[in-house]
């Protein structure tokens, strides 16, 4: 016995706060891996960086609504146009906040965080007008509802699944992307030696925009992967902001393995903690157990040397 319950009981919980660790854990790496782009990639402190999963969460609801008024025929794969609408809606919206408001402010990222720090707001108020103050959740086709048996005390929810597959299948683009692409080459480039990239023919302007633009529709996909474990509104995405930011800072700015590792780490460990603890007090520990870690190694769990 482990104080109330059976080994066999304990065991079984601690597997479902594992599972519910590893869907935390995928919400983390989809919204990290847009601001790991943003923030590791260009130096940009992107505040409504939680705004724009929100719109990609509110693009898979209008796209749920009417699909089902007006498409029925299509309703059990409307999720993935759904997500490819999400991102280009943020996407697109990336890409004009960059022309309009960031490229202004590089090099200069206390500007930049009291900038998008007013346009989250800014994004707030719009939702809050245009959606309501209440929140909405999206309707699910069967085949994500229900759960598979994994044992007789453990059920794994089917649509946590398709977010963990979701999120292995963006991981991997990014990495193809950013890795393996003459883009993410010209990417790399920008990043390690700005002036000489210039000098030898790469836009450096429209790699920026593009790549706020990746970040930002990244965390689109996000939005579209968060209506299926909780419900959208107009500030919901502030509750994933500072999680977010301390993935990317724990493993490493513009590190995807980094990213990754810190992301399994923090969502792990919350997860496991919640069972013993309230969550704030679940979180508290996280936080400090990170502080103290960075203190001891500031560059995160992996660092990139770059020429500045």
């Amino acid at each position: 016995m482990i104080g109330d319950f059976t080994y066999s009981e304990f065991f079984s919980i601690l597997a479902m706060q594992g599972f519910a660790g590893l869907i935390l854990f995928s919400v983390f790496v989809l919204m990290a891996l847009g601001l790991a782009i943003i923030f590791g990639q260009m130096g940009v402190i992107n505040m409504a960086h939680g705004e724009f999963m929100i719109l990609g969460a509110y693009v898979t609801y209008l796209t749920s609504t009417l699909v089902t008024a007006y498409l029925p025929g299509i309703f059990p794969i409307y999720f993935f146009l759904a997500m490819a609408l999400a991102f280009v809606a943020s996407f697109l919206l990336g890409v004009f906040v960059e022309w309009a408001l960031i490229r202004h402010l590089y090099r200069r990222p206390l500007d930049t965080l009291l900038a998008t720090w007013g346009l989250s707001l800014v994004l707030q108020q719009l939702y809050r007008s245009v959606f309501g103050a209440r929140e909405v959740g999206v309707t699910l086709p069967d085949w994500m509802m229900g759960s598979v048996a994994v044992s007789d005390m453990i059920e794994v929810p089917i649509n946590g699944l398709f977010v963990m597959a979701l999120t292995i299948v963006i991981s991997i683009g990014v990495y193809f992307l950013m890795y393996r692409s003459s883009w993410g080459k010209r990417v790399r480039a920008v990043v390690q030696n700005r002036v000489m990239a210039g000098a030898v023919g790469i836009n450096t302007k429209k790699v920026d925009r593009m790549t706020f633009g990746l970040g930002c529709g990244i965390a689109g996909i996000a939005g579209s992967a968060f209506t299926m474990i909780g419900s959208t509104g107009p500030t919901a995405g502030q509750l994933y902001i500072v999680d977010t930011f301390l993935v990317v800072v724990f493993g490493g700015a513009g590190s995807l393995i980094g990213t990754i590792a810190s992301a399994f780490t923090i969502s792990q460990a919350q997860s496991t903690l919640e069972f013993f603890l309230s969550g704030s007090m679940a979180k508290v520990l996280t936080l400090l157990t990170v502080v103290g870690i960075l203190m001891l190694r500031p560059q995160g769990l992996f660092s990139l040397n770059i020429r500045r």
